[in-house]
């Protein structure tokens, strides 16, 4: 008999005169559930079994904190935090959807939580209603396009649409990618195709109807280019002149690595030059000095034919606040492990293609400038960083994580920057930037503060992973306004709060856990997905105890309406 029982069970009257510092010593031994079934013995104990002071110490005992550790901002109620922890927090599996016929990569929620989607191996993405039980909305199968698989989706503000990234078909070695958009009001329309190379810049939304894509050139030996280009997401054209793209960032790379993981947040960052905890580039892959046009180029631009302002204005983008960008990339190996951040200050989108001079213009002014005895143009030594600064971006600031980055996520106010990485031993060194140094199997999830890049908080740990580092990929996070949650190698995917830096659940699956989302209108509503071709929703003990209510009615109802119909049939 346990002690809550005991104490139930004593029929001695010594109990209801005892006083309430000897009550709240005596509870204080008690579970959380012993103390609730204690508080069900009287009025007096009732109202003992819910002081403060005793909660805040079952709190920090039951979960392993330490009593240092303060309540929530916002939350004003100890045993609340322990109800939101226990009851509240999406740990039960309420549906396993085994639809795709492979691994399952990627899950994504719209913004209004009634949708979400999944990307496989398969080639299909499929978009679910999220209301109970999950059922298919929406599916494609992107194979038409020479899709080898999708691995990514996302979801534009005002859910009217949704970006899909995939890996082509080709040579084992290949890199390319594409995105395409699909329209989410009048059916699954598809309304655009763009190039994206490598795969795994996966692109993402700059605006309601703007996306980011990028493109990738070689050079010389690990020397290379990275373009990142904004596209209309919508690319129906009146007439040849009407531009559907436009590039907005050019940066240069070293060591073989490259830009990947774009993402893009609502800017929190002041507008001030790097100090030393930031480390501002000044060798390896990003340069810190603004991309200018080469005179070679300009002297071919016919400066009567330059756009006009009114010519620049998109309703999409005009008035938008500074933005963030944000990827993952190297300078030391190809592997990323560095993170960058650059302002996007605005964007100019052309209405109409500037034509510029015609070919026989063109073929005219290289005429005249080798009869002036001008030189032919010589390729550049792009080995040489410092002979090509000029025609690329500068990155505004770098960090080094000196691991494999794994997965990046943004709170949804875009104040923090959620982080797996799985780092590199200690006093590591690299040599040759192909053979990058081992990878520890635990992965850490680190907290940036996106208005000052200063690592905050606790990191995180429980997670696994097991592929070495030139075979190791994505494992994507997600964050709720109170919770983390990440996929791991270790078939599990994790849930931790965001305040106390404890895990809370382990959501077991066949293999490994690739995906986490949590509904942003119901964190009471989380979703995995698995190599183990199954999707699971999981939702609280709250959400469970309701449904469990709910069909126990509508049972005993149609147990009674089957007994009026035999009544009457008799």
């Amino acid at each position: 008999m346990d002690i809550s029982n005991q104490l139930l069970s004593n029929d001695n009257g010594m109990w209801d005169y005892l006083p309430d510092t000897i009550l709240l010593h005596i509870f204080n031994f008690l579970s959380h559930s012993e103390l609730l079934k204690a508080g069900l013995a009287c009025r007096n104990w009732c109202r003992i079994s819910y002081d403060e002071v005793l909660w805040k110490h079952l709190f920090h005992r039951h979960f392993h904190i330490s009593n240092s550790i303060s309540i929530a901002p916002g939350k004003k109620s100890w045993y609340m935090e322990f109800k939101r922890l226990i009851y509240h927090t999406p740990q039960i599996c309420s549906e396993v959807i085994s639809e795709h016929r492979n691994e399952v990569l990627h899950v994504s929620f719209s913004h209004n939580g009634s949708m979400f989607a999944t990307s496989s191996k398969d080639g299909f993405v499929i978009v679910w209603n999220s209301l109970y039980p999950a059922s298919i909305k929406y599916s494609y199968d992107m194979k038409v396009f020479s899709w080898k698989y999708t691995q990514f989706s996302q979801f534009n503000k005002s859910d009217t649409l949704l970006l899909v990234s995939g890996v082509h078909f080709g040579v084992p070695t290949s890199t390319s990618g594409e995105i395409a958009v699909f329209s989410l009001q009048d059916g699954f329309n598809l309304q655009c195709r763009v190039g994206n190379k490598p795969y795994d810049i996966f692109g993402t939304w700059y605006s309601d109807r703007h996306l980011l894509s990028g493109d990738h050139y070689w050079l010389a030996h690990m020397v290379s280019t990275t373009g990142l280009w904004i596209n209309k997401a919508s690319q129906e054209t009146a007439s040849e002149q009407t531009p559907i793209l436009n590039q907005l960032f050019r940066f240069y790379n070293t060591n073989a690595s490259s830009v990947r993981v774009l993402m893009v947040a609502d800017s929190k960052v002041p507008d001030r030059s790097c100090d030393e905890n930031i480390g501002c580039k000044s060798n390896g892959s990003f340069p810190t000095s603004v991309k200018e046009e080469s005179s070679e180029r300009h002297t071919e631009e016919d400066d009567n034919n330059s756009l006009e302002e009114s010519d620049l204005e998109d309703d999409d983008l005009s008035g938008l606040p500074e933005k963030l960008l944000i990827f993952t990339s190297g300078s030391k190996t190809y592997v990323p492990h560095q993170i960058g951040f650059k302002r996007i200050k605005g964007v100019k989108f052309p209405k109409v293609i500037n034509r510029g001079p015609s070919v026989k213009e063109r073929l005219a002014k290289r005429r005249e400038r080798l009869l002036g005895g001008r030189p032919s143009f010589e390729e550049p030594n792009w080995l040489d960083y410092q002979s090509v600064v000029r025609k690329y971006d500068e990155v505004d600031h770098i960090m080094d994580l000196h691991g494999h980055i794994i997965g990046m996520s943004l709170s949804p106010d875009h104040r923090f920057l959620y982080v797996n990485n799985r780092p590199w031993p200690t006093g590591y060194s690299i040599t040759n930037p192909l053979d990058p140094p081992p990878i520890a199997q635990e992965i850490d999830i680190h907290v940036i503060d996106l208005e000052n890049f200063k690592k905050v908080g606790k990191v995180l740990r429980s997670h696994k992973a097991f592929t070495p580092n030139n075979e190791c990929f994505f494992i994507f996070l997600n964050v709720s306004e109170e919770y983390v949650a990440s996929g791991a190698e270790d078939r599990h995917g994790y849930i931790w709060d965001r305040h106390y830096g404890i895990r809370i659940a382990k959501l077991p699956h066949l293999d490994v856990v690739n995906s986490v989302a949590f509904n942003p209108m119901n964190p009471e509503m989380l979703v995995t997905t698995s190599d183990d071709y199954e999707i699971k929703v999981w939702r609280s003990k709250k959400f469970m105890n309701e449904l469990v209510i709910k069909n126990n009615k509508l049972n005993e109802l149609s147990l009674s309406l089957n007994s009026i119909r035999k009544k009457r049939s008799h």
